[in-house]
């Protein structure tokens, strides 16, 4: 007896789905005599040039903090992965500060008519002081 029932066909192997492209990409085109990559990066609508260098423990944080993943077609160009930026580089534009209420640029000022009183009748001379 011929068996009529069907088989099931075994699913051909699934290729990896190809990895989406990031709006985040650096072109490194060069390395200078300290040690950094130099790179082109577009982000977004916008292309900027610049550099990275490596953290090191106890140097401040220039900038943003940036890790690359090579693409495996050119390993030149670069997904970039942002770990840290600054609050200047997130901010569009600088927003104004509100007017001051005391009126003017500075530290209040606490200098009253009693203050002054005081300081006369401690700093001043009389004047049968300032003659002898």
């Amino acid at each position: 007896m011929k068996d009529t029932k069907p088989r099931p066909q075994s699913a051909p192997a699934a290729e990896p789905a190809p990895a989406r492209e990031s709006a985040d990409v650096a072109l490194i085109h060069g390395v200078t005599a300290e040690g950094a990559v130099q790179i082109i990066r577009r982000r977004g609508d916008r292309i900027e040039a610049g550099a990275l260098t490596p953290l090191r423990e106890g140097a401040p944080i220039q900038g943003e903090v940036l890790s690359l993943r090579p693409r495996p077609s050119c390993p030149l160009v670069c997904d970039v992965d942002v770990h840290y930026a600054p609050p200047q580089a997130n901010a569009v534009a600088e927003p104004e500060r509100p007017a001051s209420p005391l009126g003017h640029k500075g530290p209040a000022l606490v200098a009253s008519d009693r203050y002054r009183d005081n300081w006369d009748s401690i700093w001043s001379r009389k004047k049968s002081d300032a003659l002898n």
